[in-house]
């Protein structure tokens, strides 16, 4: 039996070595870079982003209010890439989906 003392639920966020803060630290990163997105497209574009998420193979997903907004952000991957660049994530391609 193990006599270590049971860790509280912020500790296991915080820390690294564990699947909860591997986890928290990934989301955290998606938050950021959701922002970064946001702020560089500025009113009202930057506020149809919903979320996003880069794929292993370097694809930005991006996840938009509607069907409309989605089409706008579509014309903007350039964009999309190089804010990425400039946030220091890799990404190659831009998916848009509609949020559903």
């Amino acid at each position: 039996m193990s006599k270590s003392k049971p860790k509280s639920l912020s500790e296991l966020v915080a820390s690294r070595d564990s699947g909860l803060g591997r986890l928290a630290a990934a989301a955290r990163l998606r938050s950021e870079l959701g922002d970064y997105l946001r702020n560089g497209l500025g009113e009202p574009l930057g506020s149809a982003i919903m979320h996003c998420n880069v794929h292993d193979d370097g694809t930005l997903v991006v996840t938009a209010a509607n069907p409309e907004w989605a089409s706008r952000l579509r014309f903007e991957s350039q964009q999309l890439l190089a804010l990425c660049a400039a946030h220091g994530t890799t990404a190659v391609a831009v998916k848009v989906r509609v949020a559903g």
